[in-house]
């Protein structure tokens, strides 16, 4: 049985904020042809609020084009995006305020989200491709995580969904009971099977499914970003 998806408090049925519909209804007059994916993107979007919302990371897991996006994905939240971020904290402020190269910080840096992208750390790719096995080693990363910190949210990108690399970590995610959400083309794959919200771009060629990644993504980075900093 399908677990329950972790959403924001918002209840499922109910509208998206005014200023957020009009981000998605935008990006998606764009390019018209994900207005198929419009349910699932909101779906998304909720469930990664609430993960957010409640102190968990973001993982994210790709490859080729689709690990590149991944990284994408992490610049755009992990700083400002589209509107300015800084630290708000007023106890952090007045710590940094204290030195030099804290009041530094505290002028220049920028709120953003906990994420991690599968396969940045070479060294553990190296190791356990080596001894073990290449195809599980995203899942070997994130179990460095999950039995430790169970707050989180897996996004598995794979243009065909049946990328096995990536299909080990959403079942390992699953088995820790992780929201899941699969970003493939229109066939879905594995993937999309195995996910709790699955996003289908209407296309069955790979260029133009990642051509159409790029906007799902950026759309959903900015009704993150307004949904936390909408002032």
């Amino acid at each position: 049985m399908q677990k329950e998806v972790m959403v924001s408090n918002a209840l499922p049925n109910e509208p998206l904020e005014k200023e957020i519909a009009e981000i998605l209804d935008e990006q998606i007059g764009r390019h018209r042809q994900l207005q198929i994916c419009h349910e699932s993107i909101v779906n998304a979007f909720r469930a990664i609020t609430s993960t957010f919302e409640q102190g968990g990371i973001l993982y994210l897991c790709g490859n080729g084009g689709s690990f590149a996006d991944a990284i994408h994905i992490k610049g755009e939240i992990g700083k400002s995006f589209s509107m300015p971020k800084k630290i708000q904290d007023p106890e952090v402020l007045a710590e940094l305020k204290k030195t030099d190269i804290g009041v530094e910080l505290a002028g220049a840096l920028e709120q953003g989200f906990p994420t991690v992208v599968l396969g940045e750390s070479l060294s553990l790719q190296s190791a356990f491709n080596n001894d073990v096995d290449g195809q599980l080693v995203y899942a070997q990363e994130l179990n460095s995580f999950l039995p430790h910190i169970r707050s989180g949210l897996f996004l598995g990108i794979s243009t065909s969904g049946n990328a096995k690399n990536v299909n080990a970590a959403m079942v390992l995610a699953n088995a820790y009971d992780l929201t899941t959400i699969s970003l493939t083309g229109a066939l879905g794959g594995e993937l999309a099977e195995k996910a709790d919200i699955a996003i289908r771009v209407p296309e069955d060629i790979t260029w133009k499914i990642q051509e159409l990644h790029l906007p799902v993504y950026h759309v959903l980075c900015l009704m993150i970003e307004r949904h936390f900093y909408n002032d």
